[in-house]
């Protein structure tokens, strides 16, 4: 394990808000949370401990108009200011330009070009000058983050820390969490969405199918990221378990 992995000393519970206080402690204000506004249950548990955390999203050019909804929803709710960062205008005019608005289902490829500019690249802008990160991935969403932990070194991006606190929660339990809270969301949840990103490259599932079926849904299981989440990760705590 890498040893500053080994001295960052987390020894909470695992509960999401402890393993969010532990983080807000130790990296603020060098710390932001990456929202997809698919849900605003870590908001609600963030701005409980710190009002002042910084949240920021990225706006693809291709997003439903219900993402931007749940993002303004947010603000009123919990009087925060979201921070959006945007692809560069001069690479996304060359990529249409050369391969035209629909390249991105021409190929494995270049469908992962056009994610390195529409995300990748703003992401590595709203990283900079931070110690940790905090997502809202979880481990039921996709094959591909079934060994998620909550505290990880992301090795792709410098060793920034990057802290996951809904890792080992389900579904049904953000969607409970929610409700009893009466939180904002996105209401494309209540059409069969189960995973939401650009509008062109997301649809409804049906019952019984991997949540993340609804992303890119013409490749394989397999090939369901986008580049923001990279595997090359070092667990923090590679014994826990959910």
């Amino acid at each position: 394990m890498n040893r500053q992995a080994e001295n960052l000393g987390y020894s909470g519970t695992g509960e999401p808000e402890d393993v969010l206080r532990w983080a807000l402690a130790e990296f603020y204000p060098d710390i932001a949370f990456a929202a997809s506004f698919e849900h605003t249950v870590l908001i609600d548990m963030m701005t409980r401990i710190r009002p002042d955390i910084r949240v920021f999203s990225l706006d693809t050019g291709r997003l439903p108009e219900e993402t931007f909804q749940c993002a303004a929803e947010a603000e009123r709710h919990f009087k925060i200011h979201v921070d959006w960062y945007f692809p560069d205008r001069a690479a996304v005019e060359l990529l249409t330009r050369e391969q035209g608005v629909y390249s991105f289902r021409e190929s494995l490829e270049a469908r992962r070009h056009c994610c390195r500019i529409r995300k990748v690249e703003p992401l590595g802008r709203a990283l900079q000058g931070l110690r940790a990160w905090i997502t809202g991935l979880r481990q039921d969403e996709a094959e591909s983050r079934r060994e998620l932990r909550q505290i990880e070194l992301d090795e792709g991006r410098g060793g920034l820390v990057k802290i996951n606190p809904l890792a080992y929660w389900t579904d049904r339990q953000v969607r409970d969490y929610t409700h009893q809270r009466r939180l904002p969301y996105n209401r494309l949840f209540d059409c069969g969405y189960a995973s939401i990103g650009c509008a062109c490259c997301t649809r409804p599932i049906a019952p019984g199918e991997d949540p993340r079926a609804g992303r890119w849904w013409w490749e394989s299981p397999e090939h369901k990221e986008c580049g923001l989440h990279v595997n090359n990760r070092l667990n923090l705590r590679s014994d826990q378990t959910p």
